[in-house]
């Protein structure tokens, strides 16, 4: 749907028009979800396309003013159902809020009204992570490792949102549609702490994290403001940088660990979009299967920057694939090109 409405703003027949319809099929999404109300037919206001379906380029405050509408009651909502699914822990025991998004902005921020509409104590540390696209749910998560060595009896709800469609803009430039093509919303949020975890619930150990950049690739990733919602860059070179890049990396950082990839059980990568899967899959020298969850997930849901980690983790832990002692690396990429990474073993 989101491709034949996107065709619809360029010109018939030409380059950017043949183009679009090529990345849209080959994309290997079939679903995903949006904040942008538009997209859904029926009577309401149109803030994006008009009746006939052209598009109305909204201004940044606009797509701001949205992202403000629907993050605040999307973060609490999100922070309670983890909550709630976590039956050795209460809104009480919470110390930390970390919450995390790079597509929009308000203040006071997420933070603040996670602790107040959950009912959490005034005095709970907060902190926001922004700006850092999809990489980003590997820095809160070291904060709130962090935070839990420090303390023991920390308890850190980790929240990570984005509402990438709303930044949606027609172009005719083959980095933008395939910018368009990916990026959708989402939310998913994790729970850290020092406490060993009820033995029902499936649960990860956190050994080590890492953090590089690849070398001369800060233009081939990037995440600007510009006067009509936020100008997302996703180079087409950008798969061949992580497949030239990721073997190395990936062998750094695990030798520093005394592993191999031999020792890894489950790979939990980053589904930036079929190519990127596709890249890292042949520079690992991955069998196929390994990366059927990243793949599932980006059939369901598209690429929803910070998040989308943490659904692909989940996918993983549900599955019933992951035994106890069993190690799973993950991984995220984002501007910089930044490569984040995390160990972990299951509980």
């Amino acid at each position: 749907m989101v491709g034949e409405i996107m065709a619809k703003q360029l010109e018939p027949g030409s380059k950017g028009a043949r183009l679009a319809q090529k990345i849209y099929r080959s994309s290997g999404i079939e679903t995903r979800f949006s904040a942008i109300h538009d997209l859904v037919p029926g009577p309401g206001e149109r803030l994006f396309f008009d009746e006939s379906g052209q598009f109305l380029s909204p201004s940044t405050k606009v797509r701001n003013d949205i992202y403000t509408q629907n993050a605040r009651p999307l973060f609490s909502k999100t922070a309670q159902d983890l909550l709630d699914g976590c039956a050795a822990y209460e809104a009480r025991d919470v110390t930390h809020v970390i919450t995390v998004s790079c597509t929009g902005f308000f203040a006071p921020g997420p933070d603040f009204y996670v602790v107040k509409d959950l009912g959490l104590n005034p005095s709970t540390k907060r902190f926001h992570i922004g700006f850092m696209g999809c990489y980003a749910a590997f820095p809160a998560l070291k904060m709130a490792e962090a935070f839990c060595l420090a303390d023991s009896e920390a308890v850190v709800l980790v929240v990570c949102l984005e509402l990438c469609s709303l930044h949606l803009q027609p172009s005719e430039d083959i980095d933008d549609i395939i910018s368009t093509s990916v990026f959708a919303d989402g939310v998913g949020a994790a729970l850290v702490s020092a406490r060993k975890p009820e033995t029902n619930q499936p649960s990860l150990q956190i050994e080590s994290f890492a953090s590089t950049i690849a070398s001369d690739s800060e233009a081939d990733m990037a995440w600007t403001i510009g006067d009509h919602g936020f100008d997302m860059v996703l180079s087409t070179y950008v798969p061949r940088i992580l497949e030239a890049n990721v073997g190395s990396i990936v062998d750094g950082i695990l030798g520093d660990c005394g592993l191999d990839r031999a020792e890894v059980d489950h790979w939990a990568i980053h589904p930036g979009g079929r190519a990127i899967l596709d890249k890292v899959e042949s520079g690992l020298d991955l069998p196929v299967e390994s990366l059927k969850p990243s793949r599932r997930i980006l059939s369901k849901y598209g690429n929803m920057s910070s998040a989308t980690i943490l659904f692909v983790i989940k996918e993983m832990l549900s599955s019933g694939t992951v035994k106890s002692g069993d190690r799973m690396y993950a991984m995220a990429f984002g501007p910089g090109l930044t490569v984040e990474s995390a160990l972990f073993s299951k509980i």
